[in-house]
């Protein structure tokens, strides 16, 4: 099975280093020196840019990002701690590897051949697109270079500021500036609030962004696949550099790799303006209401998971009702609703109550091989479709030389329960089950929102359950 998320040629590409395209395998390798020196020591030195996709702190106050958790599986291979060594200048970046202060960069760098003249690059783990960004309505969307009459600023020592030179050769009317005062994630603010026109990102930071700033708009793509590697000071010393092109390749191919560019990019690449500033404004005006009640009943769940999965099914309407019969704030059926001992689906509390306990049920009863978080969306994928249509996918899955303990490989199966050549092969049959898979990408992408609003502090203060929008509904189902 060939995976969508990186083009066809890299596997090629992979081969190629694992094999011995310009490096020797390691254990063929006398010179180990740097390799021995990082194991001697137990620690790895990792340099980053602290932001929301490479490196940062959770809510949990744990190390997160797609960088750190990728280094970190290197660092574990290797026997080793890992040190991320976090900078908000590039420059400062290439100064300290350069000196042998930090070990290599994993800080989403792009590869260039002005960079590839005097570093030497990992296989690339991805593949982005660079996009010229504005805030909508702000200036009017240029189509093209010959378009753009604003300012544009970017980070100082990135591959946009190297695009940008050579671009100016060509069209001399641009008027552009770099910084290093500032990352990409704070230009991207800058834009926001009007104090530039336009930068240029990488479009899986784009993505990241846009959960909470729906006004960031792309004006056009830059540049398109555009590799995405660790960057290694060049010498002839590779032993660490070898082992990161066997760690890399090992990752791609088992499938980790993707997994884990899922989990912090997979659910965010589709953006829907107009829901997301809905989900937004409905922060502000309804989830005053309902707060309190996520967070008494959530228990060992996260109470913005939980809210975001009532938003997602109710719009946090007390009221709803589906054409199959499903209602109130979590949507529950008549059956399941009475299996939890909600008398009311109507009544907030009951609701959210029995929603929580039912999602903890799906989540305690799917098999214990799978860990985290694809347990917790396979889960709400079950509260969706129901736990057999989920075991079906993950039958077909397996089937398919899949890994039916990986979301990202089990989303890509559940919408063939609708083909017949599939259903008829499996236990409960025909299901919608391209549905499950849209439901749990846009629970994500609520709770990641929830989580950035939670952690801005701009949440507005919970109100009584007890107001006239949120009390009990007196009349009966």
């Amino acid at each position: 099975m060939r995976r969508r998320w990186l083009p066809s040629g890299l596997l090629l590409l992979l081969i190629l280093f694992i094999s011995g395209c310009g490096i020797e395998s390691t254990k063929e390798r006398i010179d180990q020196n740097q390799l021995e020196r990082i194991q001697a020591r137990g620690v790895v030195h990792v340099g980053t840019m602290m932001n929301p996709v490479n490196y940062y702190i959770g809510h949990d106050n744990h190390d997160a990002g797609f960088e750190f958790e990728l280094a970190r599986g290197l660092a574990q291979q290797l026997g080793v701690q890992l040190n991320m060594v976090h900078s908000y200048d590039l420059r400062e970046l290439w100064r300290q590897l350069e000196a042998g202060e930090i070990d290599f960069i994993a800080a989403g760098i792009d590869v260039t051949e002005n960079r590839l003249q005097w570093l030497k690059f990992s296989p690339p783990y991805q593949m982005v697109e660079q996009k010229l960004v504005f805030r909508q309505n702000a200036v009017n969307r240029p189509r093209n270079w010959l378009d753009v009459t604003g300012k544009i600023r970017v980070v100082a020592g990135s591959s946009h500021e190297e695009y940008l030179q050579s671009l100016s050769e060509v069209y001399p009317h641009l008027d552009w500036t770099s910084t290093h005062l500032y990352d990409s994630d704070e230009l991207l603010e800058h834009v926001i609030r009007d104090e530039i026109d336009f930068t240029i990102v990488d479009s899986h930071h784009l993505d990241i962004k846009r959960r909470a700033f729906p006004n960031l708009s792309i004006a056009f793509t830059v540049r398109d696949n555009v590799p995405i590697s660790w960057a290694f000071r060049s010498g002839s010393d590779d032993s660490l550099y070898a082992a990161a092109i066997e760690y890399i390749g090992e990752h791609y191919e088992s499938g980790e790799l993707a997994q884990l560019w899922d989990r912090y990019f997979g659910h965010v690449a589709e953006f829907n303006f107009v829901d997301t500033r809905a989900f937004i404004a409905a922060t502000e005006n309804l989830l005053p209401d309902y707060l309190e009640l996520f967070q008494e009943y959530s228990g060992d769940l996260d109470w913005r998971l939980l809210a975001a999965l009532s938003y997602q099914e109710s719009h946090w309407d007390p009221w709803a009702r589906s054409a199959t019969g499903v209602r109130g704030l979590m949507m529950l059926t008549l059956p399941t609703a009475q299996e939890l001992g909600v008398n009311s689906r109507l009544d907030p509390a009951q609701a959210v109550r029995g929603g929580a306990e039912y999602l903890r049920r799906l989540h305690q009863r799917l098999p214990d091989r799978i860990q985290e978080p694809d347990r917790m969306w396979m889960a709400l994928a079950a509260y969706n479709v129901g736990l057999g249509h989920l075991e079906d996918a993950r039958v077909l899955t397996q089937r398919q030389g899949g890994n039916p303990d990986y979301w990202v490989d089990v989303r890509e199966r559940l919408p063939l329960l609708r083909q017949k050549q599939y259903y008829r092969t499996t236990r409960f049959g025909f299901a919608r089950g391209d549905e499950p898979v849209q439901y749990v990408e846009n629970i994500r992408r609520y709770f990641d929102t929830l989580v950035w609003l939670d952690e801005q502090g701009r949440l507005p203060a919970m109100e009584s359950v007890f107001t006239e929008r949120a009390h009990s509904p007196t009349t009966a189902e």
